[in-house]
């Protein structure tokens, strides 16, 4: 039997497939060819918010197998917390992770990411907002327009966060009048329209303020990072529910040049770290926060639900505050509008659909008379 050459076409395939199998077969990349990145987060080290950070950079550096490096640094580590968003910018950090409403000073459209009521929607609503109805893209306009080459991954839904902790409980809106008080974001014009003065600390500075006497009252975020960063310590009731900041998302940031300048296989595993981070960030919230708040119980914190009257002052405040930032920024009416756009129709949806689980909780938990 004869016995055919192969022909041009088919030494280079046989040629292609021999290199092939000897890319399976070849050792993995050396540390030398590893990209490390520096980052670093808004948070102490020791708050459950650095530890989502580095959630993020483990599961990067898992699948990156060798090849991709994530180093998390606490605030404060390279800049401050408020200064992060020009330090990726300028690549004096590779990247990091924080909150949209830090960037407020740059332009209040950004605080719109986190602060306010968002018509209605609750955070995971927030999110998808986001990622489906046309925020990305409005984010990405206003980097641009402020001339900030950053790459932004929003994610991680939060739980809605407390009216803050007080040295006496708030009956009333006139009880916040000349109150010094923390916030952050577009929150702070919201309470300074409800007459409180606003000192928009960051989270590692607020309970040594609020032990001096610095401050009144603070409000930070959720029941983990509260009884982690010594709330408790120095201040016996908490107000629970709020419309400040009921639907904030995180942000971690890129430096552009940096981010491109990897293969493409890399920039999809940060991608999809993302998005896994951000499911783990919802469920890792509700097991800790659920059991620092009976641990705080169990310290003899009182807490009390905000009453309505305040709630609907917060409304009322914001509705000034968003008339007037609409007419000062463009941008700020363009993410409103398509806010409002996406929350009446998933609101309306998710109202209609969802059951009242406060009926089945209360049958089974609630005390009985």
């Amino acid at each position: 039997m004869e016995v055919k050459k192969p022909t041009s076409g088919r030494r280079n395939m046989l040629k292609g497939a021999a290199i092939a199998a000897g890319a399976l077969s070849a050792p993995m990349i050396s540390r030398a060819d590893t990209v490390s990145l520096r980052f670093q987060s808004t948070w102490p080290a020791k708050d459950i918010f650095h530890e989502y950070a580095n959630d993020f950079a483990k599961k990067v550096n898992d699948m990156a197998s060798g090849r991709l490096k994530i180093e998390v640094l606490p605030s404060g580590a390279v800049v401050p917390a408020f200064q992060l968003l020009d330090a990726v910018n300028k690549g004096t950090l590779d990247g990091g992770h924080g909150v949209l409403a830090y960037h407020y000073g740059k332009s209040s459209a950004l605080a719109l990411w986190g602060s306010g009521p968002a018509f209605g929607m609750d955070p995971n609503m927030v999110l998808s907002w986001h990622n489906y109805g046309g925020g990305k893209q409005l984010l990405e306009e206003i980097y641009k327009s402020l001339n900030i080459e950053v790459a932004s991954y929003v994610y991680g839904p939060m739980p809605t966060q407390p009216l803050g902790w007080f040295k006496k409980p708030i009956a009333k809106v006139a009880d916040l009048k000349g109150l010094k008080y923390r916030t952050v974001g577009l929150a702070v014009d919201i309470f300074t329209e409800l007459g409180a003065s606003v000192n928009p600390l960051p989270g590692g500075e607020i309970v040594p303020a609020l032990d001096r006497g610095l401050i009144d009252a603070a409000e930070f975020n959720n029941a983990s990072s509260d009884r982690i960063l010594g709330f408790p310590d120095v201040v016996k009731n908490c107000m629970l529910q709020s419309f400040h900041q009921s639907g904030e998302q995180f942000e971690i940031l890129f430096n552009k040049a940096k981010l491109n300048a990897l293969p493409a296989e890399l920039k999809s595993i940060i991608e999809y770290a993302v998005q896994a981070s951000s499911a783990e960030m919802s469920w890792k919230a509700i097991d800790r926060n659920s059991k620092d708040y009976l641990e705080m119980k169990k310290q003899g914190i009182k807490f009390y639900k905000t009453p309505d009257a305040i709630l609907k002052a917060q409304l009322d405040a914001w509705d000034k505050v968003v008339a007037k930032k609409s007419l000062e920024n463009p941008f700020f009416k363009k993410v409103m509008d398509s806010q409002m756009e996406f929350a009446k129709r998933a609101g309306q949806w998710q109202n209609d659909y969802m059951v009242d689980f406060k009926m089945a909780y209360n049958r089974y938990f609630s005390k009985k008379a």
